[in-house]
C-alpha cells in the first residue's frame, strides 16, 4: 500500500476505538485492533478491523494518561469497570482507548528512512494517538481486515513454545 493508501486507511477510523494491540504471534508484524461504529441512523454495521502494520521493526507504547491521573489510577478496582466506574482515576476496565487525535504518517522519519536503505523496500513510521497510549510504528506495509467475533490474537499452547532456533 503507498503512502496515500496507508493515510486514507488511517483517515478511515480517525475517532473509533482501539481495543487491542500487539505484535502478532509470529512477531514480526504488529496488529492494532479496531473497532469501527457509524451513527446507528446510517444503517451501517459496526466492525472490528486488524490494522497489521507489516514488517514492523520498531514499536514503542508510550502512556497517555497524565502523572497525576496515572496517581489517581492504581486501584486495582479501576481495571473492571463494574467495580471501578464511581471511583476516581482512569477507568482500565473500559477495554478500549479513544482513537483520537488518531492515526498519521510522519512525512520525514530518519527511522523509516534508515530501514528503508537497509532493506532496500521502503518504510513507513507511522504515529497513533490515544487516550491510553501513543504508539510510534515503523514498518514496511499494512493490511487492513474485517476480524470476525471471538477471533483471539493469541493463544496459550497447551506444551509451551516450539524451541525451533532461526537460523544466524
Amino acid at each position: 500500500m503507498d503512502t496515500t493508501g496507508i493515510q486514507t486507511a488511517f483517515d478511515e477510523v480517525f475517532d473509533q476505538a482501539i481495543v487491542f494491540h500487539g505484535f502478532a504471534d509470529h512477531m514480526r508484524d504488529y496488529d492494532v485492533f479496531i473497532s469501527a461504529t457509524a451513527d446507528p441512523r446510517t444503517g451501517i454495521a459496526s466492525q472490528h478491523l486488524r490494522y497489521r502494520f507489516t514488517y514492523c521493526v520498531r514499536a514503542t507504547a508510550v502512556s497517555a494518561v497524565p502523572p497525576q491521573v496515572w496517581r489517581e489510577s492504581l486501584d486495582d478496582r479501576l481495571i473492571d469497570y463494574d467495580h471501578g466506574r464511581d471511583l476516581d482515576g482512569y477507568v482500565w476496565g473500559v477495554k478500549w482507548q479513544n482513537l483520537y487525535p488518531g492515526m498519521r504518517l510522519v512525512t520525514e522519519s530518519t527511522d523509516a528512512d534508515h530501514w528503508s536503505r537497509s532493506i532496500g523496500i521502503p518504510f513507513h513510521e507511522a504515529a497513533i494517538e490515544t487516550n491510553g497510549h501513543n504508539l510510534s510504528l515503523v514498518f514496511a506495509d499494512l493490511a487492513v481486515d474485517i476480524i470476525r467475533a471471538g477471533h483471539s490474537p493469541f493463544v496459550v499452547p497447551d506444551d509451551g513454545p516450539d524451541f525451533k532456533a532461526s537460523p544466524p
